[in-house]
């Protein structure tokens, strides 16, 4: 019988973000880490794979494939109340100890992570979400960037049907990945986990990468949006927390930032939950950094005003959230402002078929 990697490496094909070194090695830069990869062997994230000299990478098949609300993802300003087509693999390049997706990130990580999968083509995705009527298509559920190829090959389909296209990542991205993604991806989350060097070599990464990474994706037009998740003990003090809302507003006020709560999960199942009070002055400190909006989530009902949208020039309420669920939305066409007509940055709607 196959073993479960032999079994995986079926669903591969060759990559486009690598160059070859010398001999058999091969350098991969879809993220962060830029692995040179010996033949044989994978690289840290465990999926991309050296074969005779060759990259290879998923292709294929999706772990999970599920209609979500787009607030979920989260995007706060893309679509309000629209439905995601989300799509996931399996593995990552990180190995956060409470990582909420575990079962799928860490597949080839953890043992106890084994997930399954099924075979999909990027035709039976797109027309997944035509048929649900979804606002956009979006790579999650597990680190995108490391398959970027496939996600580029459904987005290639999704664009002209008139679908929006989306990464939930992690950022820890190379200025070639964004290169290639950019003619084919609109949307991008990232999660900035920390401002601590030091915490993001204990998730297995760097942080300089990240911030430049998220930089970038601004500069390059992509609508972004940051989100970071409150851990008590982690990364929740109030200088760490500034110190974000202020890298991020130096780069633009108008990036949405999402501070959310923690629960037990993985390997982090005795920590404490992250109370309201922590996620009120995690979004209080935004604000005073000069953000125009800041978001708390995860705790649907119990921080009312930091869920919804206000115009910054008015304080009118544009969209009103309990959750995930959009309550009411009084945007006027174009994303402006009903009251003061001021435009309010993001994606409203989804494009037009070509």
């Amino acid at each position: 019988m196959k073993s479960y990697r032999e079994q995986l490496s079926e669903f591969t094909r060759e990559a486009a973000l690598w160059e070859p070194l010398e001999g058999t090695r091969v350098r991969c830069f879809a993220c962060g880490h830029r692995c040179p990869v010996l033949d044989g062997f994978p690289g840290v994230c465990k999926v991309r794979e050296n074969r005779g000299g060759k990259l290879y990478a998923p292709h294929g098949y999706v772990h999970a494939l599920a209609c979500d609300p787009i607030e979920k993802k989260p995007f706060f300003h893309v679509c309000p109340g629209g439905t995601a087509l989300s799509f996931g693999m399996l593995g990552c390049d990180l190995h956060c100890a409470y990582c909420q997706n575990w079962l799928s990130s860490q597949a080839l990580r953890d043992p106890g992570a084994e997930a399954g999968w099924q075979p999909y083509t990027a035709t039976e995705i797109v027309d997944a979400a035509l048929r649900r009527h979804a606002a956009c298509v979006v790579s999650t559920y597990n680190e995108p960037l490391i398959t970027a190829e496939w996600a580029v090959e459904i987005f290639r389909l999704a664009k002209p049907r008139g679908l929006l296209t989306g990464f939930v990542s992690n950022g820890n991205a190379t200025p070639e990945v964004l290169a290639y993604l950019r003619p084919h991806l609109d949307l991008f989350k990232v999660d900035l986990k920390s401002f601590d060097d030091r915490r993001y070599h204990e998730l297995g990464g760097r942080l300089a990468p990240i911030l430049d990474s998220i930089g970038r994706i601004h500069a390059m037009g992509f609508w972004l949006e940051v989100v970071t998740l409150v851990v008590p003990g982690f990364n929740d003090t109030p200088d760490e927390l500034r110190a974000i809302a202020r890298f991020l507003a130096g780069i633009s006020p108008d990036i949405p930032w999402h501070v959310t709560a923690f629960h037990p999960d993985y390997r982090m199942t005795e920590q404490e939950r992250t109370p309201a009070s922590s996620l009120r002055r995690a979004a209080e400190l935004g604000v005073e950094a000069g953000l125009r909006y800041v978001y708390a989530g995860n705790l649907p009902g119990r921080l009312e005003e930091w869920e919804n949208t206000y115009c910054p020039a008015c304080r009118a309420l544009l969209v009103e959230r309990r959750g995930f669920r959009v309550l009411r939305n009084r945007l006027a066409p174009g994303g402006r402002c009903p009251r003061c007509a001021s435009t309010i940055p993001g994606v409203w709607e989804p494009p037009r078929p070509v």
